[in-house]
């Protein structure tokens, strides 16, 4: 997602090169700031508003990164659907739905305004706030866990074309795809354990706080619900050290802080689809 060269909003009495722009609401927010979006509004130091913000990234004149929260939503998601489309929009808010500006950029973006100097980050003599960084996803933890989690939501037939449904089979059982519940590396998933459950301790701990959530309803963006295909839906829960993404009609994937790299599938067995279902009930959707 890009402006156009000539975007700009006002900030700190200066012009800002916008260059993106996301949107941080309860059901969408950019999980690598987050398990949830009070999480994510308190990276920024925003209250967690009901109705969310917008955030816009861009360059003021010395090329200094800022981010820049407005209050319009509705027009940061036409601006972002229209970048999505490869329409060209041009995101100018008013300058009453400014909430902040703040220096730095809490995401790592790739472009550059052109006629600038390099994104930097503003002097102390701009704003003495220490700047917005994006966290570190060089390293395994939970930044790139909750990445992970993103890539497998948008490339979900890519991943699930990588679990063979037969080896979720529970030992001595017939073999038929998907009657047991299991877990284990995408390319070498475990077998069940005893009465069906899982043999995978982490991927039982992530069941039973996923379970937890539907009598225990969990900070609000804990778990979403979005589109897919037929009568579907993706489904992303998060938590304290995991992550977790399915589709209500299909098995789930979950990540461990204490797994690097370790993508685990869990079949859909007797109890999966229910906890889906209940979780869906329940879990946040975009308007």
């Amino acid at each position: 997602m890009a402006g156009t060269d000539e975007d700009a909003v006002a900030a700190e009495d200066d012009a800002l090169y916008v260059l993106t722009a996301v949107l941080l609401t309860p059901a969408k927010f950019p999980s690598v700031l987050g398990d949830d979006y009070p999480e994510a509004c308190a990276a920024l130091g925003l209250a967690p508003l009901a109705d969310g913000y917008g955030l816009v990234l861009g360059q003021d004149g010395d090329g200094a990164r800022w981010t820049v929260v407005i209050d319009d939503v509705s027009l940061v998601a036409v601006a972002i659907a229209s970048w999505d489309c490869g329409m060209e929009y041009e995101l100018s808010p008013d300058e009453r739905t400014v909430v902040a500006a703040l220096p730095g950029w809490p995401l790592a973006v790739a472009v550059a305004a052109p006629g600038v100097p390099a994104p930097h980050d503003p002097g102390p003599e701009a704003d003495d706030r220490p700047p917005l960084a994006p966290p570190d996803t060089t390293v395994w933890g939970p930044a790139q866990r909750r990445l992970g989690a993103d890539e497998i939501a948008l490339q979900w037939a890519m991943w699930r074309e990588q679990v063979d449904d037969a080896a979720f089979a529970a030992p001595g059982s017939s073999g038929t795809p998907g009657e047991g519940d299991g877990g284990g590396a995408a390319d070498n998933p475990e077998r069940s354990g005893e009465n069906g459950q899982p043999s995978h301790r982490g991927i039982r701990r992530v069941l039973a706080e996923a379970r937890s959530y539907v009598d225990s309803p969990p900070p609000l963006g804990r778990v979403r619900s979005s589109f897919a295909p037929g009568d579907a839906r993706t489904l992303r829960a998060d938590g304290p050290g995991w992550s977790l993404v399915a589709r209500t009609d299909d098995i789930a994937f979950v990540l461990l802080d204490e797994e690097p790299g370790e993508v685990l599938p869990v079949g859909r067995g007797p109890e999966l689809p229910g906890l889906l279902e209940a979780l869906d009930k329940m879990a946040v959707r975009p308007n």
